[in-house]
């Protein structure tokens, strides 16, 4: 089982949107959110490129917001753990 841990923006929330889209794709198993992370758990991952994405509302104006990370790591062997980091869009 693959995780994709997405770290939320802060002041942004997860749209109900963007938790129905990923309910609906059949490679997503069940999808988490606790505090301020959304778990997005896998059944396994091939060679083939996978395109995950996630609507985020702004419900409080933050300033000098900072990246977010994105971690994807195997559940069973945690220890591949990889990291990028993703931010703001436009404005």
């Amino acid at each position: 089982m693959v995780i994709i841990e997405v770290s939320l923006l802060s002041g942004f929330i997860m749209t109900s949107r963007s938790r129905m889209s990923l309910e609906n794709t059949t490679i997503v198993k069940k999808i988490e959110v606790k505090a301020n992370v959304v778990y997005i758990y896998l059944e396994k991952l091939n060679d083939e490129s996978q395109t995950f994405i996630l609507q985020l509302e702004q419900v409080i104006q933050v300033k000098n917001l900072k990246p977010a990370s994105i971690k994807i790591y195997d559940y069973y062997q945690p220890g591949g753990l990889q990291i990028s980091y993703y931010s703001v869009v436009g404005s």
